[in-house]
């Protein structure tokens, strides 16, 4: 599982960049949380991050610290991970948020 994962997400990873207009929404998931970043690629640093084992207040929380710093428009990067059940609820949470990508 694991290595099939690393495998789409660098598949990912080398269509993808986030920059400073336009950030990475980075996700990761363990066992007890999901985690969701800003990161822009260019400068190498994380903007915003939220984590939670609720990924619909997960993907609220990381929208309304985005709309704060002004960030509107982002890249979604689902990790290598099927876009279904805690992603796909997070990415719908931080739309309804206000999140645009």
């Amino acid at each position: 599982m694991q290595i099939t994962r690393d495998r789409r997400h660098k598949k990912i990873r080398a269509k993808i960049s986030g920059t400073s207009t336009r950030p990475r929404l980075c996700v990761f998931k363990s066992n007890t949380a999901i985690y969701a970043q800003l990161i822009d690629d260019d400068k190498a640093i994380t903007l915003v991050s939220a984590k939670g084992a609720d990924a619909t207040k997960v993907g609220t929380e990381i929208a309304k610290k985005a709309i704060a710093k002004k960030i509107e428009k982002v890249i979604f990067d689902r990790g290598g991970y099927v876009y279904t059940g805690k992603v796909r609820d997070l990415a719908d949470s931080a739309r309804k948020a206000g999140l645009k990508f």
